[in-house]
């Protein structure tokens, strides 16, 4: 993901205060700069870096800022940007792993105003929006909804209806997803490409849904995370490949690479169940109970099909806890 002091949104796709019945600078204003240090011998460090920039927003008028989780994930140091190009540090509160929301304290007293949280369920398809980045104006983008649906990502996670957006935004991580009326609903998560008319590629943004947060923001930020039993995790990275389920990649020191997956193996079953797609393979492994639990899984590989024993972790546990200032 490139830095996010070295580029600027062509000023065609930025958005313009006139479009809006809200005020656009205020809005923006409560959106943050994120730069985080992790480190090197973080679990997360190899795959997500040591050094990591993105974006966040006010959402209590006491320094609370959400944003996407990988930005924090296992930092030591968070220094947080304010739109008049102020920096204070920021100390990470807490990290749902189920969203995908991250949350910091900034670690001074700021004047700076919050960004009422939405309803992302009320949104519609074709609805213009702003993803709005940290600077302003001319590092946010005046997009439209173009899509809510189910997502599934290669790390066992699975949102039920994601919301994608559309042009992108370059510099995704932690972005605002504000809506017509001035509120926020969603933070932005990835880049995809999606395929439009004529089969030409278009770049759209992954926004996790606002709604996600309101039933875990209590507890992630009285404890850091959310309540109840967390999901069994197995450190497996799969993809789909002409209708098959195909790992791509593990964890190092994941339950999935101690029962001796590999990277190749073709995923046919859990527990007996068929599985077909990402979702249905991980909402399966979930359904097996909570983190601990052994999940029964049918392979094929070298022409040979195979029945293995997976014992789950949690994911949690492989992650190094925030420094405490």
């Amino acid at each position: 993901m490139p830095s996010v002091s070295d580029w600027k949104i062509p000023a065609s796709a930025q958005p313009k205060p006139e479009d809006y019945g809200y005020d656009l600078d205020q809005a923006l204003a409560s959106v943050v700069g994120l730069r985080t240090i992790v480190p090197a011998d973080a679990f997360t460090a190899e795959t997500l870096g040591t050094e990591r920039a993105g974006h966040g927003v006010f959402i209590r008028d006491n320094g609370l800022v959400l944003t996407i989780g990988y930005l924090i994930t296992e930092a030591e140091t968070i220094w947080i940007t304010l739109s008049d190009g102020r920096s204070v540090p920021g100390h990470v509160l807490g990290y749902d792993q189920e969203t995908g929301f991250g949350l910091v304290q900034a670690l001074a007293k700021l004047d700076v105003p919050a960004l009422d949280i939405g309803q992302s369920s009320e949104t519609s398809v074709g609805e213009r929006v702003v993803v709005g980045g940290a600077g302003g104006r001319s590092r946010s983008v005046a997009a439209r909804i173009v899509a809510k649906q189910e997502f599934a990502g290669y790390w066992e996670y699975v949102l039920d209806e994601a919301i994608f957006t559309a042009p992108s935004h370059p510099n995704w991580g932690g972005t605002a997803l504000i809506g017509p009326t001035g509120d926020l609903l969603g933070i932005g998560s990835l880049q995809l490409q999606h395929v439009v008319d004529k089969g030409q590629p278009q770049n759209i943004n992954m926004i996790v849904p606002i709604d996600l947060l309101k039933p875990v923001l209590d507890d992630l930020m009285k404890t850091g995370n959310r309540k109840g039993p967390p999901r069994p995790w197995l450190g497996l990275y799969a993809t789909e490949v002409e209708s098959r389920l195909v790992v791509v990649g593990l964890a190092d020191r994941g339950p999935a690479k101690k029962a001796d997956i590999r990277n190749g193996d073709i995923l046919l079953s859990v527990a007996g169940k068929e599985v077909r797609d990402l979702a249905g393979l991980f909402r399966r492994i979930w359904a097996q109970g909570q983190a601990g639990v052994e999940v029964p899984m049918t392979i094929y590989r070298d022409g040979e099909t195979m029945d293995l024993r997976i014992k789950s972790s949690e994911r949690n546990r492989f992650l190094k806890g925030p420094s405490l200032h």
